[in-house]
């Protein structure tokens, strides 16, 4: 029930017996305004300047019916209230001619708020103010840090706190609600106040959703019932690891049998490089036109259903984008399916030494053109599983075929690539037997991305961009609906210094048996950073690794299960199962894989014992059997093999649990 109570000097909004929104002419709640912003882009990395002309605020206040108006002199914004669903909808009307608005939902001193998409930094939001603009987050994403200061002076791309592939303007706080609002304008949601969230939108966003429940669960069942759930993952990602291996037939097939040997349980071959080979100076690259190159993967057609008689799978990878002069670019610009300029050419876009032409997403023969490059080049070749790339690169300046400014449009487009891959699978009768994994995304990607991976993390141990980086990634993505997703084991990106050593890689492949499923990669320089298979110790650890993942397979199934049927995410936040511990709102490195299973990652080198807290509960360490009562902090030994994990001892899968220490104890 929403009720408008009248306070000195201004007004409440009350649902559900809790303040909303509270406005008095002193302290508005909403504000009109004007601005023209400067944006540089380069490679995905933007600079956004704003230039605000005017910021009204909106100090009158009147109650007609189910509906407010706010004004001030000639300025107006109404606001209509219906529920739906028990959730509040408020709509919003405003003069056209604006193109700022300013939003201050109600907030207490101690309130906490996670989500607004992936947030690699902070899980907890409140003192930070969040720009929402998809792009590349950078490399380093610390201004304090020597990588990123020489990814800043090299490229402009060593971005900060905020930066990131998936932003959303959705949110849950911990007064028991969650939030959406409906726009994919530039947004900057403004945790800073003790007394109110400010929310600015480069339009007046067409409504917003709210919706308070008794429990952290609820809201999340609540909201994937709202924003829709994704398929069941295929079964084989839970019966090993794929293994991201490149190099032609010949080559990936040794690395497959080397793993095999060592007693790795391979689940997938994942070849990006199927399409052929582009080496730059950044490092070795795909060759961007989305066919099967036959000189690299002869007969791959054949050669992948034996692999599937094996129980493993041929995984791959497309984007968004064409490599110019070729001949799926040629095909798309010869139907005028690709975005253009402003002087009526195609938009090529540089991707660091090749340009590229960008699919017109927003044009209905294009979109269906390029499902059926999906579904002819990938899924009739037997392909099972592929990265769907990029999708926060959408350029500000291209012209689309809807005619809709691409402003507006650059943070939607990663939704319409996921839409696009989704549809591809769904008309093919493949939904839960063929997946693709995403790093952009926006609202409806929780749907339509059938899972999501962290992105492009450096392969070193820093806080905001390293194996540390992808486990706020996970909690902050998961809270707000994506219920799977994971990382490059060994993480992706070796600039300035910065190369993969047998410990992170290691210390990344144990912390990945604990997320959705594991996935290797060789990263951006393979030759100069370590590779799993130039180490037989690493080959013996993936054996060891691979056979608790696949100990664990009853266990997995029951969390994806959870997973589609109630939209629990399959990494967890440890309050949502602890509401009343106090101490678990702010931690961000330790985390629930389900409801039984407790894991604190290693992410610092050298480290063999580790500190890791245990809420109010009755918990066994899974290596050792030691049984340990919770609402305390304890350390732990962790060499590696044996990262910090403990399950509830009152789990119905304790019987499983134990069988593992049994087999796999220190």
């Amino acid at each position: 029930m929403i009720t408008f109570k009248k306070i000195a000097d201004g007004i409440q909004i009350i649902y559900q017996n809790q303040i909303i929104i509270e406005h008095t002419s002193s302290k508005p709640a909403f504000y009109l305004g004007n601005g023209s912003e400067t944006i540089d882009s380069y490679r995905g990395n933007y600079k956004i300047e704003d230039y605000i002309e005017s910021r009204i605020p909106l100090k009158k206040v009147e109650i007609l019916n189910h509906a407010l108006i706010f004004s001030n002199e000639d300025l107006s914004l109404s606001l209509n209230f219906t529920e739906k669903n028990d959730r509040l909808h408020v709509s919003f009307r405003s003069n056209p001619k604006v193109n700022r608005f300013w939003m201050r939902m109600y907030a207490t001193e101690n309130e906490k708020v996670y989500g607004c998409g992936e947030q690699a930094s902070y899980f907890n939001l409140r003192k930070r103010n969040y720009p929402l603009w998809t792009s590349e987050p950078g490399v380093g994403r610390d201004k304090k840090s020597l990588t990123t200061f020489y990814a800043d002076l090299k490229d402009r791309a060593g971005g900060d706190y905020y930066t990131t592939y998936y932003p959303e303007p959705t949110y849950v706080s911990t007064r028991k609600y969650w939030l959406h609002v409906d726009s994919f304008a530039y947004a900057d949601f403004n945790f800073k106040h003790n007394d109110f969230h400010e929310l600015f939108f480069w339009e007046t966003p067409k409504e917003m959703i709210l919706s308070f429940k008794n429990t952290y669960l609820d809201i999340l069942t609540d909201l994937t019932t709202f924003t829709g759930r994704p398929p069941k993952l295929p079964e084989f990602l839970l019966d090993g690891m794929v293994l991201g291996v490149q190099g032609g037939l010949n080559q990936v097939m040794k690395y497959l049998r080397q793993a095999q040997d060592a007693g790795v349980k391979v689940s997938g071959l994942w070849c990006q490089d199927w399409a052929g080979h582009n080496y730059t100076s950044f490092g070795k690259r795909l060759y961007w036109n989305w066919k099967l190159n036959e000189n690299v993967y002869p007969n791959l057609k054949e050669e992948i259903k034996k692999l599937n008689g094996e129980n493993v799978a041929f995984l791959t990878y497309i984007c968004p984008f064409l490599l110019e002069n070729e001949s799926l670019f040629n095909e798309a610009q010869s139907h005028g399916y690709l975005a253009m300029n402003k002087s009526g050419f195609v938009y090529k876009e540089d991707f660091g030494e090749f340009n590229c032409g960008i699919v017109d997403l927003t044009n209905p023969k294009a979109f269906e053109w390029y499902k059926n490059v999906i579904k002819h080049n990938l899924i009739d070749l037997g392909i099972r599983g592929w990265m769907a790339d990029f999708g926060e690169y959408l350029p500000i300046d291209c012209i689309l075929h809807n005619g809709i400014d691409a402003k507006l449009m650059h943070n939607e487009w990663p939704v319409l690539w996921a839409k696009c891959n989704y549809e591809a699978i769904e008309e093919t009768g493949n939904l839960g037997k063929v997946f693709y994994f995403m790093r952009a995304g926006a609202h409806g990607s929780q749907k339509y991305s059938t899972s999501m991976w962290a992105g492009d993390q450096s392969v070193n141990w820093e806080l905001h961009d390293g194996i540390a980086s992808v486990i706020p990634s996970a909690l902050s993505t998961g809270i707000i609906g994506n219920l799977f997703t994971h990382s490059d084991i060994g993480g992706y990106t070796s600039l300035h210094g910065n190369i993969r050593t047998k410990e992170l890689f290691d210390r990344w492949l144990e912390m990945n048996v604990f997320t959705s499923y594991m996935r290797s990669h060789e990263g951006n320089r393979p030759t100069t950073n370590f590779q799993f298979y130039n180490d037989d110790d690493t080959l013996k650890l993936m054996a060891r690794m691979t056979s608790i993942r696949l100990d664990l397979k009853p266990y997995l199934e029951h969390l994806m299960d959870e997973a589609i049927q109630q939209g629990y995410p399959v990494q967890r936040p440890i309050f949502l199962h602890y509401e009343e511990d106090q101490l678990v709102y702010d931690l961000q490195y330790e985390y629930l894989f389900g409801s039984d299973l407790l894991i604190k990652p290693v992410v610092q080198p050298g480290q063999l014992k580790q500190e890791m807290y245990l809420p109010k509960d009755r918990w066994v360490h899974l290596w050792t059997g030691l049984h340990v009562n919770g609402e305390q902090t304890i350390t732990v030994d962790c060499p590696i093999g044996y990262p910090p994990v403990f399950y509830r001892k009152d789990s119905k899968f304790s019987a499983l649990f134990e069988e593992i220490t049994k087999k796999y104890q220190i």
